[in-house]
């Protein structure tokens, strides 16, 4: 009778969880299905009292932003904006949070205290500073000016996450590569980096996604042709007044997400390995 009762608790605590999942996951992706439809609708099939599903649909909204409104100019500044902050991001970021791994000292704690104080101000509090001197040296609207700004604004979620993955690589592997003949530099680069390769590609995705969504650094800092995406699509989401702008951002808004979706769908062994590996102890 026991065994039993804990049979069916134990299926009928799996079938509670396995409906609370697939709630959760309707709440989540409802959003994201309702804007994908939307967007291949006109304006009026879109806000209408009686909507049909299955009739009216068209890509005239991704023509007219995509094509008629150069959204692909914003995509390309996007790509070159990411691509250098994550480049630039695990590159510093690497070697900062591998020497701070190895090093027992009380200086090397606190200077993890003060990045992580800097990656807590809010970005409002940091950016007119930022926009001042820029003005100032003539330095604004610059591909350059906004790489560095964000990687300066994230190195310190990138140091702490690296840092927590080369800490979890015993020192002994160290030791071993320069017994074997290997410098510091050269054990890092030949024999720790090879074993980091996971935890390497989970913080350039999130380097990448900090990157590829942000908003009010870019929207600050860039300007006329060289803004991103996200700073663009404020441009027609902020148009209530007009249904057909306001369509084009929602199939702008659908398009940039589909980018993501495959990128963590490619890269989801990595991440889960990494996570595992170190990032979450």
């Amino acid at each position: 009778m026991n065994a039993y009762l804990k049979s069916l608790y134990k299926t009928t605590s799996q079938i509670s969880m396995r409906t609370m999942l697939f709630v959760w996951l309707l709440i989540v992706i409802f959003p994201f299905l309702w804007m994908t439809i939307i967007s291949f609708r006109d304006p009026i099939d879109a806000f209408s009292s009686t909507p049909t599903l299955f009739t009216n649909y068209t890509l005239d909204n991704f023509y007219k932003v995509w094509i008629i409104d150069e959204f692909y100019m914003k995509f390309v500044n996007t790509i070159i904006i990411t691509f250098g902050v994550v480049v630039l991001s695990l590159s510093t970021g690497c070697l900062a949070a591998y020497a701070l791994s190895r090093y027992s000292g009380a200086l090397g704690f606190w200077l993890l205290i003060c990045a992580l104080v800097f990656r807590a101000l809010p970005y409002t509090s940091l950016l007119p500073a930022y926009k001042i001197v820029f003005h100032e040296l003539g330095l604004l609207d610059s591909y350059g000016t906004l790489v560095i700004v964000l990687v300066a604004l994230n190195q310190p979620f990138t140091i702490w996450m690296l840092r927590s993955f080369f800490a979890s690589i015993p020192k002994d592997l160290d030791e071993a590569a320069m017994v074997d003949g290997c410098g510091r530099i050269s054990a890092f680069f030949r024999v720790i980096m090879p074993v980091m390769w996971h935890g390497v590609i989970t913080t350039g995705l999130f380097s990448f996604l900090l990157a590829y969504n942000d908003f009010i650094v870019s929207s600050q800092l860039l300007s006329g042709d060289k803004q991103t995406v996200v700073s663009t699509l404020s441009i027609y989401m902020n148009a209530d007044d007009d249904p057909f702008l306001l369509m084009q951002g929602i199939a702008g808004a659908v398009s940039i997400m589909v980018p993501l979706i495959f990128i963590v769908l490619f890269f989801q062994k990595q991440i889960v390995a990494g996570l595992t590996q170190g990032a979450v102890k």
